[in-house]
């Protein structure tokens, strides 16, 4: 969930995994890196999410287990 200030730029970000628990390593820097990856993504005002870039740089290959 980005914090925003008043002129709409994120200022801080509050990542959350699918359990609701508040992730301590994800800080702004790595925020701005995985959007402009393209790896996360927010449509229609909602909170971002994982796009389907992001879970191809995740998938795992054969000799990378």
């Amino acid at each position: 969930m980005p914090l925003k200030n008043h002129k709409g730029r994120i200022t801080a970000v509050q990542c959350f995994n699918r359990d609701g628990w508040l992730m301590q390593q994800c800080d702004l820097f790595l925020f701005k890196k995985l959007k402009n990856k393209k790896a996360i993504a927010s449509q229609d005002g909602r909170p971002y999410r994982i796009t389907r870039r992001g879970l191809e740089l995740v998938r795992s290959e054969f000799d990378n287990r």
